[in-house]
């Protein structure tokens, strides 16, 4: 229970950061000196492997890039930590409530707070799903809208996941049709 609470604290505090500086006037001059053209490649890679491992219903490879002890907030509020669970959780969800559906994701914001971290919103819209998870509501076209906050590191050289924070866009939000 410590060590959850202790991760739970550093992605408080890489979010925090993260936002703090994205806030600061310098923020886009400092991105532009720290962030490679081949880094913004790679994260928007892990992007768009989530979209096809999703709509594969591949768990394995939806989870490829999620860290060792990456944290997992999913749209019904539970925290998980690490590689295994987020794998067993989109196990799960793969072979159940979202078998067969279909994923879009919108990339809405990437931000670089350093060299080796970037945050990275996408805003997202789920199809094909027979019915949506306790808790959250399609909207008037079916779709389950979510917002998916992650925050990516390079660790030995590789981008991973390591928060994943994803909440449903709760019904009477506006949100913009997916492109």
């Amino acid at each position: 229970m410590v060590r959850a609470a202790l991760r739970w604290q550093d992605v408080l505090l890489v979010a925090g950061l993260a936002f703090g500086i994205i806030a600061q006037g310098d923020a886009r001059a400092a991105d532009k000196r720290t962030a490679t053209k081949s880094d913004e490649s790679a994260i928007r890679k892990i992007i768009d492997d989530e979209v096809t491992a999703w709509n594969r219903g591949d768990a394995v490879m939806y989870s490829r890039q999620f860290a060792a002890d990456g944290t997992f907030t999913n749209i019904r509020g539970q925290f998980f930590t690490g590689y295994d669970a987020f794998l067993k959780q989109h196990e799960v969800i793969f072979s159940g409530i979202f078998k067969g559906s279909v994923v879009q994701q919108d990339v809405v914001a990437l931000r670089f707070v350093g060299r080796d971290v970037a945050v990275v919103e996408t805003l997202n819209a789920v199809t094909g799903m027979p019915a949506t998870s306790p808790g959250t509501n399609a909207d008037d076209k079916g779709r389950l809208r979510t917002r998916l906050l992650q925050v990516v590191a390079k660790q030995a050289g590789e981008w991973k996941i390591v928060a994943y924070h994803n909440v449903d866009v709760k019904p009477g939000v506006a949100v913009p049709e997916p492109k």
